[in-house]
């Protein structure tokens, strides 16, 4: 009866759902980044590296040179050691027993019966003193010994010149004339040959200076006094044989006065040469003194290695303790040799620990690190994006901190112990760097693991922790060198009292730790040290700021200044550019201050920004002079765009011909992002309209800048007002209203167009940021009073009668082409 028509198909719809994406998923599509892999590849090895530099194998030594063990030190274990003292002891008995090698040359004595005989014959020619040479008196001791001044002559005549010099002369004339004068050529010629054989004993044992002994200082620390004394033995070898066996003397055996005497090998020959007469002995006895030279030289290469093959020859001599032995009292202080005692202990221990005990410790540790790692990733990752993705700075960034460990490590130890300057000036880096927050995470991971690889005490830690903290503080802009001088001072002041307070809290005695003349050394080192650092760092902030592609505050300003050669060619050649340039500068430093960023990069930044427009300044209309026809009227629009977007590259290259910082050619490259040049696009498409077999001439990729998108907040601030102070030179009556309309306008086109995607701007801070330039725009183009003429006189003349009146349009020569759509 009732007709339905043709039946309805009821078709399922399903609804395609995407399954959620699992942690396996997750970790194959990060495996598959390589630059991501590549930099957790690096931070891997990094870590690694820095497990071996910390000697994370070994447990730490938690001992130095000064300190004061309240409660004294006891032995954990027994362990047997070299003593040093008694091994010092008897390798110097040794020593002792090493006789000194001489090299005898007896050639020395062969002038002498040659010398003598001329002497005699001289006596006996003289019928007195007078008529005898000084030479002749002198070496015989015929004079008085108040005219003698020579040291040597002055012992001579000490030791035999006591009788008269009268009485000497008659008895050395008698003895060589005799009762028959004409004998007397006959009694030299016998004197002469027994004198000969007298002197044999020099020519064998030869005839040591005491000047040259003196002069062979044996050092202190060999166990010697200042000279050698009378009971050394000597090594005697003869000069042109060194290889002969020597024979061994006492020194008083090769001293000539004390082989004169009457029991040395002299004084008992002279029974034996009847001609050498008792009388004569004392003038005989001078004339040697006088006239012998030393035949003995001083052969020190060959003492020192028989020294060295005699110390080296004596054992080592153990010394045994056993656990629970005092080896330092309570309250004594560490010296060295306590010190080296407590090595000794560690060494013993350390040997004892087997490889798999030492691979779970190295495991231990590389955990810990990673942990630590972890801490600074998740800082880096989520603040500090720019450090993170770019392979070269996380590279310098970890080399930094392998290289810190390390040194830091290696000067830890006695007596340099000066950990603090690789450590704090690696801290003041970063946060000269990057930032104070980055720096006081990675002070906080450095001392730490430093702490625990070398010594494992907490009171390092907070030492080393509060003098970098305190540090950090101040560093929140660099203005000039004279901060960092600034903050190595408040560190070192840090160091100082922070380094008294824990020896303070812990001995409950103020008067006592300022009684410790040592601590209060170590902790004023330690300030010195502190000072260093700051020193260090404000020497090297150009080699800081390329090796880590940042620019301080103290190059930022010498940039800004009018002079820079740069600047002076972009007012010579585009001065309407220079004039956009400063206007933006003063704005975007404004707005900048508002979101917390750098004001100063920013406003550096925007006097560069457009200086490649000094090399076609007639194509941007800010430089035209007025009535002059813009060169764009006889070009495409294709072409005219080209030139609109080279100044970028141009820009970029002249940069980098004047070695601008990175940091503001990234400004120059950056400040238009990927944004589309409107108004020749707009051309082109009218053309393309009209010729449809030319479409693909008006491609919007053509037309657009080649980018990258503003990457900082600072690159994203000069984008917004260099567009907005360009597009409000276009406005016939820039009213407050105006002017806020078109800067939303543009700030809106900006954020839809993608163009903040790339940096760190929030809506709160794009927000910011547009009342900022409003306010500054609205403030450089306010009305201004004008007032009105008088009817008479026909000159004008002022009227109390005012009006507002709109600013002239800075549009027509002022504005740029990129500007007339925006």
């Amino acid at each position: 009866m009732f007709g339905f028509g043709p039946k309805r198909s009821r078709i399922s719809r399903s609804v395609a759902r995407r399954a959620p994406e699992t942690f396996a998923c997750k970790i194959r599509s990060l495996t598959k980044d390589r630059d991501l892999m590549a930099r957790l590849g690096l931070t891997l090895g990094a870590l690694i590296l820095l497990t071996i530099v910390l000697q994370s194998w070994k447990a730490p030594f938690p001992f130095r040179e000064g300190d004061i063990p309240s409660h004294g030190i006891a032995a954990k274990r027994s362990f047997d050691r070299i003593d040093p003292v008694e091994t010092r002891r008897a390798r110097e008995r040794a020593e002792q027993q090493v006789p000194l090698t001489f090299r005898n040359d007896p050639s020395v004595l062969e002038p002498l019966p040659q010398e003598l005989k001329s002497a005699l014959g001289e006596i006996a020619q003289a019928m007195q003193i007078s008529e005898l040479s000084p030479a002749t008196q002198r070496d015989f001791g015929l004079v008085p010994l108040e005219a003698v001044n020579e040291p040597r002559l002055q012992l001579a005549q000490q030791r035999f010149g006591a009788e008269d010099p009268e009485d000497r002369f008659r008895k050395l004339q008698a003895a060589v004339l005799g009762p028959d004068m004409s004998m007397a050529q006959e009694r030299i010629v016998e004197m002469v040959d027994d004198f000969t054989k007298f002197i044999s004993p020099l020519r064998q044992l030869g005839v040591i200076d005491i000047n040259d002994i003196r002069r062979q200082r044996i050092t202190p620390g060999e166990g010697r006094g200042p000279g050698i004394d009378a009971d050394r033995y000597l090594l005697i070898t003869p000069e042109s044989d060194h290889h002969a066996e020597g024979q061994r003397v006492l020194v008083s055996q090769v001293r000539l006065e004390q082989q004169l005497n009457e029991a040395g090998a002299l004084g008992k020959a002279w029974l034996s040469y009847p001609s050498l007469k008792p009388e004569i002995r004392p003038a005989l006895s001078h004339w040697l003194m006088v006239h012998v030279q030393p035949t003995l030289r001083y052969d020190q290469l060959a003492t020192k290695a028989a020294i060295a093959a005699a110390r080296s020859s004596v054992p080592d001599i153990p010394e045994a303790y056993i656990a629970g032995d005092l080896l330092v009292r309570p309250g004594e202080r560490i010296d060295s040799e306590k010190l080296q005692l407590l090595v000794d202990e560690y060494v013993a221990a350390e040997q004892e620990i087997s490889w798999t005990s030492r691979s779970l410790r190295m495991l231990i540790v590389f955990l810990m690190v990673l942990v630590l790692a972890g801490l600074n990733g998740f800082y880096i990752v989520a603040n500090e994006p720019r450090l993170f993705r770019e392979f070269n700075h996380i590279a310098v960034f970890l080399a930094v901190i392998v290289l810190t460990a390390f040194f830091a490590r290696l000067l830890s130890f006695d007596p340099l112990r000066a950990e603090m300057i690789p450590i704090l000036a690696t801290v003041l880096l970063l946060s000269i760097a990057y930032n104070r927050v980055l720096a006081a995470i990675t002070a906080f991971s450095l001392c730490l693991i430093f702490t625990l690889s070398t010594s494992g005490r907490f009171d390092q830690f907070i030492v080393l922790l509060s003098t970098c903290s305190l540090a950090i503080i101040p560093l929140d802009r660099v203005a000039s060198r004279t901060t960092l001088v600034k903050v190595s001072f408040v560190s070192a002041i840090t160091y100082f009292v922070i380094n008294l307070g824990i020896v303070v809290i812990q001995s409950q005695s103020l008067s006592e730790v300022l009684a410790n003349s040592s601590l209060l050394a170590v902790s004023a080192k330690g300030a010195l040290l502190c000072l260093i650092a700051g020193y260090l760092v404000a020497g090297t902030l150009p080699l800081i700021e390329s090796t880590f592609g940042v620019v301080t505050d103290m190059s930022l300003l010498e940039l800004s200044d009018p002079s820079h050669p740069l600047l002076q060619e972009l007012v010579r050649l585009a001065p309407g550019t220079y004039n956009h340039s400063v206007a933006v500068a003063s704005i975007a430093e404004t707005a900048a201050e508002r979101i917390g960023g750098n004001d100063l990069l920013v406003r550096v930044g925007a006097y560069f920004h457009d200086i490649g427009k000094m090399l076609k300044p007639n194509y941007f209309v800010e430089n035209l002079q007025a009535g002059a026809e813009s060169p764009h009227n006889s070009l495409n629009p294709a072409m005219s765009t080209l030139i609109i977007i080279g100044h970028v590259k141009d820009g970029i290259e002249l940069a980098e011909q004047y070695k601008l910082p990175q940091a503001i050619i990234n400004f120059i490259e950056q400040h238009h992002g990927t944004t589309l040049v409107e108004y020749f696009y707009r051309e082109a498409t009218k053309i393309v309209e009209c010729q449809p077999d030319h479409r693909t001439d008006a491609e919007e990729s053509s037309f657009r800048y080649p980018g990258p998108k503003p990457q900082t907040k600072e690159a994203g601030v000069l984008m917004i007002v260099d567009a907005c102070e360009s597009a409000c030179r276009t406005l016939t009556e820039p009213t407050p209203k105006r002017i806020e309309s078109l800067v939303k306008s543009i700030i809106m086109r900006r954020l839809t167009d993608g163009q903040f995607d790339e940096c760190e701007l929030k809506m709160n801070e794009l927000h910011t940021i547009e009342e900022s330039v409003i306010k500054s725009l609205i403030g450089i183009y306010h009305g201004r009073i004008r007032y009105p003429d008088a009817k008479e006189p026909k000159e004008p003349r002022d009227s109390d009668a005012p009006r507002l009146e709109r600013p002239s349009s800075a549009g027509q020569p002022g504005r740029s082409e990129e500007a007339k759509t925006a």
